[in-house]
């Protein structure tokens, strides 16, 4: 699967609207039964996510006769159905608030799997826009999921969000920043990697399949923030 594909499915696009999409951005204006037979879906299934795609706003169409030709909007019109959906989850945030503080209890644990999943306490992490304290990182983030990493270095950097980081002598980094970076013998090798930010720990278990845990407790990051610290103090600068 291409960069273009992976993108339409991590924006919630079906694997057959993807195609129809695409194979509208690649003929241009075009009737149904081609779009399917371009597509190699049905065309029951065709004129669905032509359905779909004309609700999003992606696809429009102009009938002549009795006939109906379909063609893709402009590309950038992604973006605005990106910021209508952002608008949409903005209007109801107020109330998914309150409803979130008023079911939260001391010392929360939330178990993630899968690449979503990492994604999830990425974000997480990122929407504190506090300093996050990470040790256990052998560029995993960046061989499995490298489009998603770039994105996550992107808004670290747009949030002015300093990572201070501990690692193994020989890991190369493309993204490391040398003055936050400390690191620990070769030896010292593990598939979690763990950050620590606000009053939360995050867990991400670089399996076949990743894993990741947030611990929510403010003893619990209090605990884990002091024994970072003591090892920052006693790793190697470079």
């Amino acid at each position: 699967m291409n960069k273009i594909q992976t993108t339409l499915e991590n924006l919630g696009f079906s694997p057959n609207e993807i195609k129809v999409y695409l194979a509208l951005n690649d003929h241009g204006s075009s009737k149904a039964g081609k779009i399917a037979k371009v597509s190699k879906i049905d065309r029951s299934s065709c004129y669905n996510s032509i359905k779909h795609l004309i609700e999003k706003g992606l696809v429009s169409y102009v009938s002549i006769g009795k006939i109906k030709w379909f063609q893709a909007t402009g590309p950038k019109k992604l973006l605005d159905y990106i910021k209508e959906q952002q608008k949409d989850v903005e209007e109801i945030l107020p109330e998914l608030h309150a409803r979130h503080k008023m079911s939260k209890i001391s010392g929360q644990v939330r178990m993630f799997k899968g690449t979503k999943g990492v994604r999830t306490i990425l974000q997480d992490i990122l929407r504190t826009k506090k300093e996050n304290l990470m040790f256990g990182n052998e560029n995993q983030l960046e061989e499995k999921m490298p489009t998603y990493q770039k994105q996550f270095v992107r808004q670290l950097k747009e949030n002015k969000m300093t990572v201070r980081e501990i690692v193994r002598e020989d890991r190369a980094t493309k993204t490391s920043n040398p003055l936050q970076t400390r690191y620990v013998p070769k030896s010292v090798i593990s598939p979690v990697v763990t950050n620590i930010y606000d009053e939360k720990i995050a867990l991400i278990i670089w399996t076949d399949e990743p894993e990741g845990i947030i611990i929510e407790n403010p003893a619990a990051a209090k605990a884990y923030r002091s024994y970072f610290e003591f090892m920052w103090e006693h790793a190697k600068k470079k």
